[in-house]
């Protein structure tokens, strides 16, 4: 009698390690620093956000999201079909279109339009399914991660036409990502969050966002040399110095460079700003008690806070849905 229910314990064990192996979870990801400026060779910073996640799964397709889903790896299949892609990084097209055919979907809660990488999840899992040649991500090196980012670029421009390919890659190492260039990423340690009265959170604009009309704009005010000018002479120093400080932990710079960074975004990038958010904005700007930055492209979705004083932040943002995300 013991050694059955020991036995059947065991089995289930198995069971669910199965489960956990053959369906890894994919989290969101929040790119703290580097909006556009990526684009110019300004440095970002991104880490995996776990509150949002999705997963690969099989299903009947019953209700309507399962279906939709399924409908869509359909036609992403399509596109990779055409794809081309280095040899050590080819994807097996025909048994992920096989696998579809037996009711492969993904299973989300990361809301898509919100910035926080919903596609980059979705490329990230079906590499890890499907690509030919499998890594452990934590024994990837520097190299092949800026190889890696180039491949996942790719992937992820059918969503958004042109992909700078890190979305995918934070969701795929999930690990914080340190983008010193265009050319050069690397894995990086931040500072352990701690509780206390400061803190980084996300407000809910209220309305999703499209990445692609988003980046269309920036690159229309780039034709402007005035534009240019400040965009590499003052947005790109005020970002870079707020890396710098953020992963020291060096807080009085980090706050001072990130006014500077609000402000500047408020000034040049009024048309990413929801609507919702362009008066908060502002207040926090005015009072110092928060600034406000873009998560992502901007246009809706979330938007990133950063405060000394959450609880005086949380006030002043009353009607707003707010997530922490660090705390310090």
């Amino acid at each position: 009698m013991d050694f059955a229910y020991t036995e059947q314990n065991n089995f289930n064990f198995a069971k669910k390690i199965y489960y956990i192996m053959t369906n890894p979870l994919f989290y969101a990801k929040i790119l703290l620093f580097g909006e556009y400026g990526i684009i110019e060779d300004s440095q970002g910073l991104t880490l995996p956000y776990s509150f949002y996640k999705g997963t690969l799964k099989f299903s009947a397709l019953d209700s309507d999201f399962e279906k939709k889903s399924n409908e869509h790896l359909i036609k992403y299949a399509e596109y990779l079909l055409n794809l081309e892609l280095p040899k050590s990084f080819e994807i097996n097209v025909s048994k992920f279109k096989e696998e579809i055919s037996k009711g492969l979907f993904f299973d989300s809660n990361i809301p898509q339009g919100y910035g926080i990488g919903s596609s980059g999840a979705l490329v990230a899992a079906i590499f890890e399914r499907y690509s030919i040649t499998k890594r452990n991500p934590e024994n990837i090196s520097k190299d092949e991660l800026k190889n890696l980012r180039s491949v996942f670029g790719l992937m992820e421009s059918y969503f958004h036409g042109k992909s700078s390919g890190i979305d995918p890659l934070i969701c795929y190492m999930n690990l914080p990502i340190l983008i010193e260039s265009k050319e050069s990423v690397d894995k990086v340690a931040i500072p352990r969050s701690q509780e206390g009265k400061g803190a980084i959170f996300l407000i809910d604009s209220g309305m999703t966002g499209e990445t692609g009309p988003m980046v269309q704009i920036f690159f229309e005010k780039m034709k402007t040399e005035g534009f240019r000018k400040t965009l590499k002479e003052e947005f790109i120093r005020y970002n870079n110095a707020c890396i710098e400080a953020f992963l020291k932990k060096d807080m009085n710079p980090f706050f001072r460079n990130l006014k500077k960074l609000s402000h500047w975004a408020y000034e040049h990038f009024r048309p990413m700003i929801p609507e919702s958010i362009f008066n908060v904005w502002k207040k926090g700007l005015d009072s110092n008690a928060y600034y406000l930055k873009l998560c992502g492209s901007g246009g809706g979705g979330y938007i990133l806070g950063f405060t000394k004083d959450y609880e005086k932040a949380e006030k002043m943002l009353d009607g707003f849905h707010k997530e922490v995300i660090y705390r310090f």
